[in-house]
């Protein structure tokens, strides 16, 4: 069947406007078509936006820097009120900044045995510091994860760590100063017996800390203990591990300075009684900052170490 198409004179008269004005205006016309036909019209673009500066964190460079240096202030003020107050026996901030120029201009001088640098004292305990600090992980941290991992080894020594962790430093340097015959030895030993209890007992907690399903999956693997330790208990126990490191060097250093003070020889707490005994205070109030500076330094670069390899859990 086919079918016809009519067109009345009005239609024809609309489709003959249609197609003059299609040929005068042919964007307009294309716009106002089917929406099949539609062809955009071209448009001028314009220039892209220069990209927004974003504006400097002010107040987090202030809340950086302000409060730290409204501490430092406080205590050089304090400081110097109490020099006032107490005439000649305490040496202002000056003087004892002027004496720290001068010592510090050549901190690494000797002459003789006795009279050297604070360079040379400095360099010289934290050599005994890394002896004996490496000594202690050498022993404290695997003993730890033998601690954590078998039950019995724990209820075994977990009354001695606990009868023998607080007992002062001082305390062992004469056990030292017996069995070594010698005073750099009795020191060294002093800072292994102190800095040995935050790695083991870290180490432990970690290893008792690990999840029973770990376990579990090794048992059915058959893993060996070997296996077990290096591949299961050793990445879960890692930040426990850094955590009692961080502690024990802090420990050491604490306790070098006092061990060094009563064995005598080279480092920074002989030079601290050294000046104590030449009634030279600016000398002694310079090493305490140069005592707690190099500690930061130990610490800080520990908590850097800790925080590389300690791993958050990403929630979902």
């Amino acid at each position: 069947m086919v079918s016809a198409v009519f067109h009345s004179p009005l239609a024809a008269a609309s489709e003959s406007i249609a197609m003059k004005k299609e040929a005068t205006h042919p964007d307009s016309t294309r716009a106002s078509g089917s929406k099949a036909m539609d062809v955009p019209a071209p448009t001028v673009s314009a220039a892209a936006p220069a990209a927004v500066r974003p504006a400097y964190d002010w107040r987090g460079l202030v809340m950086t820097v302000l409060p730290p240096l409204l501490g430092l202030g406080l205590l050089i003020g304090i400081w110097a009120i109490i020099s006032i107050s107490t005439a000649s026996s305490i040496p202002s901030p000056w003087e004892t900044w002027q004496q720290a120029v001068v010592l510090f201009s050549d901190p690494f001088y000797r002459k003789g045995p006795n009279d050297q640098g604070v360079g040379w004292n400095v360099l010289m305990s934290l050599e005994r510091v890394a002896v004996g600090f490496g000594l202690a992980a050498a022993v404290g941290i695997p003993a730890g994860f033998a601690i954590g991992r078998f039950e019995f080894l724990g209820r075994m020594f977990n009354p001695l760590i606990s009868l023998l962790r607080p007992v002062s430093p001082l305390a062992w340097l004469p056990i030292g100063l017996m069995v070594f015959k010698g005073a750099n030895p009795a020191a060294i030993w002093t800072i292994f017996i102190c800095s040995i209890w935050p790695m083991l007992i870290n180490t432990a907690v970690g290893v008792q800390r690990v999840p029973q399903d770990y376990m579990n999956v090794a048992k059915v693997l058959n893993l060996s203990e070997w296996k077990i330790v290096t591949k299961i208990l050793f990445p879960a126990v890692l930040p426990y591990m850094l955590t009692g490191v961080r502690l024990a060097v802090g420990t050491a250093w604490l306790v070098i300075v006092a061990a060094e003070m009563l064995t005598g020889g080279v480092g920074i707490g002989l030079w601290v009684w050294d000046e104590w005994n030449n009634l030279n205070v600016k000398n002694i109030i310079i090493a305490i900052f140069v005592i707690g500076i190099v500690g930061l330094i130990l610490e800080y670069a520990l908590i850097k170490v800790a925080t590389a390899f300690t791993f958050e859990e990403v929630k979902s």
